[in-house]
């Protein structure tokens, strides 16, 4: 490959990573190389309407890109690791992986829960060095200050200790349902420091794939909170 680039797109706040990896994979007609499955993950199947089995998995997919500098691998699946061993030892193993393909960069996406957004979500950003700092931060973003739970912080973390340079991106999201605008905010960040540009003409349908697709298996689950009125809501467990 060359010169690739990892993008981590695991479910997480907002989905936003999720709905972002399936629409590149969609849209760039990225091939899947690899299946990833742990004992960290859910012991359980789901059998769906179709008859179908579906178990916890993670996949990484590869993307040759032609009007671009720089390859592309694109991390996904349908869920994160449920411990904190297993979280290490996932990101670990896929970082160890990428580096073998010559991989040295890895961007991870996300959302950023808050009680209240703005039409136009603020995105933050945080990275492996200064240097690479710099370079989110022309892309509009603001510099992320607190925690970054979950993969999305731990590849950029592991990942410089693996000689990787990175940066996560994460998007304002009230974080209770899959998130349509956040994602598009990520996709544009994203595209942005490839120069490339997405198609995100069918954004609606991946988000609403990804929805049915964890309803399914059993990481989103319906619940109904009383206000004025009765209306559905989601909530993320992972």
């Amino acid at each position: 490959m060359r010169d690739p680039i990892l993008i981590e797109g695991l479910p997480g706040i907002g989905l936003v990573a999720n709905i972002a990896a399936l629409h590149l994979i969609k849209e760039l007609k990225a091939k899947r190389f690899v299946e990833i499955k742990s004992d960290s993950f859910q012991s359980l199947a789901v059998l769906t309407k179709t008859g179908d089995t579906r178990s916890p998995i993670n996949e990484l997919y590869y993307c040759k890109m032609d009007d671009c500098d720089h390859d592309l691998i694109i991390w996904y699946g349908n869920t994160q690791a449920l411990t904190t061993y297993g979280q290490y030892e996932l990101c670990g193993k896929v970082l160890d992986l990428a580096k073998e393909l010559g991989c040295r960069f890895v961007i991870s996406l996300g959302g950023f829960k808050k009680e209240e957004i703005k039409a136009a979500p603020v995105v933050y950003c945080a990275a492996s060095d200064t240097e690479t700092l710099k370079e989110a931060l022309a892309l509009g973003t603001k510099i992320m200050v607190g925690n970054i739970f979950g993969i999305a912080g731990l590849s950029i973390g592991l990942g410089r200790l693996r000689d990787f340079r990175g940066f996560t991106l994460l998007v304002e999201t009230l974080g209770m349902s899959p998130d349509v605008s956040a994602t598009r905010r990520a996709l544009t960040a994203l595209s942005k420091y490839l120069k490339l540009s997405f198609d995100m003409s069918s954004l609606e349908n991946t988000a609403e794939q990804t929805k049915n697709e964890l309803e399914s298996f059993g990481l989103i689950v319906k619940t109904r909170e009383k206000k004025k009125k009765e209306e559905q809501q989601m909530r993320w467990f992972i």
